[in-house]
């Protein structure tokens, strides 16, 4: 069954969200590593940034995608990480993964963040404002097409910094 939506409510995360958040990242990846790595970035007080996991919920307000945020840094200049972001399978393509990211990057912008950066799909992150990051001089540690790694810089007053991403240690990049 296929839920189209024109919009869909976000919010933060609350403790009782935890295995259901589980849930939505294990059906929506083909392994369990992305819900291990949504845990341990939980569990991870350097990574971890309350308030910047948010989800998008349907009408009982029972999440069904998911976007999470947490501690990374360009060079020395503190940063977000974008990752994982996940929708249940039978809610897909119906714009429940764009509400939660959204709603994460406005609430990071609300605290006073700068920038992001995503690691991911390089059709569907620029309509979030994502380009690529090697224009900024940002790279990684590992090889990953260029076009892949992507930043945003929430306030144009922040300009992107160059340098090199180092992302929170579950990440183990």
């Amino acid at each position: 069954m296929s839920f189209s939506r024109s919009s869909w409510s976000t919010r933060a995360e609350t403790g009782a969200d935890v295995p259901v958040i589980r849930d939505i990242v294990r059906a929506a990846f083909p392994t369990p590593e992305e819900a291990a790595l949504v845990d341990a970035l939980r569990a991870d007080a350097e990574a971890w940034i309350e308030g910047l996991s948010l989800v998008a919920v349907d009408d009982t307000d029972r999440p069904v995608g998911h976007a999470l945020l947490t501690r990374c840094h360009i060079g020395d200049s503190p940063a977000l990480c974008l990752a994982p972001v996940a929708v249940r399978p039978e809610h897909q393509r119906t714009g429940a993964g764009a509400a939660a990211v959204r709603a994460a990057l406005v609430a990071a912008e609300r605290l006073g963040e700068h920038h992001v950066v995503v690691l991911g799909h390089p059709e569907y992150y620029p309509r979030f404002g994502f380009g690529r990051a090697s224009a900024h001089g940002i790279g990684l540690t590992i090889d990953v097409p260029d076009e892949a790694l992507m930043a945003l810089t929430l306030d144009a007053a922040h300009p992107l910094p160059a340098g090199t991403v180092r992302y929170a240690a579950p990440f183990g990049i």
